[in-house]
């Protein structure tokens, strides 16, 4: 299943692949089985690969620059930029500066493509707003990025409506990445309104709420990575998250799916303007994701849906505060 990416993108895959967990964000990776884990993905036909430059300090893209060896035509390669990660207390994550400087951006891309071994970039993306810098200076430098030839269409991430207005004036804007799942809906009351008057498409990051939705993790023991220190991983609101969840696999077992599946298929049903990126390291599941396009959610369902999972109720914010700090609202 292809759909638009925004009004006048390009075709991609409406489910993509997000590679971050790739480069240990999520626990131990291993090298070979994620370049399988691509491989198979541009065989199946789903090209959308997503990743950031720094995901472990380039690794990521350089482990993608493997997988897309001689294939290059198969893949869609979104890059995010712009955002300094380093580590916290407690063998937490913190976000460090935002970066979208001109000056950085035109050299940032010139690293990505290297370790990518490319001569171009799909889509390039400011991973978040940068409030030292006028949005309409970033844009300006990507624009001159896309005149170059050096990328093709630029995206914005995590921005607010006011900021998307103002990208959108200085040059076409194809997407914005944003976290979008049956537990993320903040964007439902003026982000997406605002993208979809603008034509620009929405690549949903997360569906499965970092793997809550999936139904895999049932303890606070099943989680050995940095999910420990997210507030929906914690306490009083982990467990009442479980019990949504239970709700979920109940759904699930009624449509024939896992809640995965209905999980994303909730997601891609919002909207043929939106495609969504789940990541995985594996085969396993990526192949799982991918079947999400085949669960076909009727009125009924997306009201049932809606009747036990209503916008805000999810226990706990998306990020600890730290990284809640450094989004566009």
């Amino acid at each position: 299943m292809n759909r638009k990416l925004g009004t006048n993108g390009p075709l991609v895959s409406a489910i993509g692949l997000g590679c971050m967990g790739m480069s240990g964000a999520y626990g131990q990776s291993d090298d070979a089985a994620s370049i399988a884990t691509i491989e198979r993905a541009l065989d199946l036909g789903h090209n959308f690969l997503d990743t950031a430059d720094y995901y472990r300090t380039g690794h990521n893209e350089e482990l993608i620059s493997q997988a897309i060896k001689g294939k290059r035509d198969k893949a869609f390669l979104s890059v995010k930029t712009g955002l300094f990660l380093a580590p916290g207390p407690n063998k937490s994550m913190a976000v460090g500066p935002v970066n979208t400087h001109p000056d950085y951006i035109r050299n940032a891309v010139l690293y990505s493509l290297q370790r990518l071994k490319t001569d171009y970039i799909d889509l390039y993306t400011p991973a978040r707003v940068d409030p030292n810098v006028p949005i309409e200076d970033t844009v300006g430098a990507l624009s001159d990025l896309v005149q170059k030839g050096v990328i093709r269409y630029i995206g914005l991430s995590e921005a607010a409506a006011a900021t998307i207005r103002k990208a959108a004036a200085v040059h076409p804007i194809t997407s914005l990445q944003i976290e979008y799942s049956l537990w993320s809906r903040d964007i439902e009351a003026e982000v997406l309104p605002t993208i979809r008057e603008l034509g620009i498409g929405l690549v949903a990051y997360s569906p499965l709420s970092r793997g809550l939705l999936s139904g895999e993790i049932r303890t606070p023991e099943d989680l050995k990575d940095n999910r420990i220190h997210m507030p929906r991983f914690q306490g009083e609101n982990f467990l009442k998250n479980l019990e949504l969840v239970e709700k979920i696999k109940t759904l699930a077992t009624e449509k024939g799916c896992t809640p995965s599946q209905l999980a994303i298929a909730w997601v891609l049903a919002q909207g043929e303007d939106i495609i969504t990126i789940p990541g995985t390291k594996r085969i396993k599941y990526l192949e799982e994701n991918i079947a999400s396009e085949n669960v076909q959610l009727s009125r009924e369902d997306l009201q049932s849906i809606e009747a036990i999972m209503p916008a805000g109720i999810v226990s706990g914010t998306r990020y600890p505060e730290m990284f809640m700090n450094h989004l566009n609202r």
